[in-house]
């Protein structure tokens, strides 16, 4: 599988892969993170539920974990901002279930300044 690379966030680099296409990482400047805790709530929830007793994809959950996900990697790009990045390599996203109604997602990687290469 190729590396994902995202310009996201008005132009902010961000990638899987542990470097970027036609820059030089000039200094590491350690894990930028973004942790969003989200719930479906109660009626959205009662929808899906039903929705998930026939089988195929229950969209309100499919929704709330691509929203999630956005929103994480939003705030993890403010995070490597703050340490003085320019962009984030190596980005992964973890989740896991807090209760039966909470779902944490975190997207995580390395704030690295970068230039483009001459």
């Amino acid at each position: 599988m190729a590396p994902m690379s995202e310009p996201s966030a008005a132009g902010f680099p961000v990638t899987t892969a542990l470097e970027l296409t036609g820059m030089t990482v000039e200094r590491d400047l350690g894990v930028a993170f973004g942790l969003v805790v989200r719930s479906m709530g109660f009626t959205r929830s009662v929808g899906a539920g039903f929705k998930a007793l026939r089988q195929g994809e229950v969209t309100q959950y499919t929704a709330l974990l691509e929203d999630s996900r956005r929103h994480a990697m939003d705030r993890m790009i403010d995070n490597a901002r703050l340490l003085g990045a320019n962009a984030v390599i190596a980005m992964r996203y973890d989740s896991s279930e807090i209760g039966q109604q909470l779902t944490e997602i975190v997207a995580y990687g390395t704030a690295v300044v970068a230039r483009p290469t001459s």
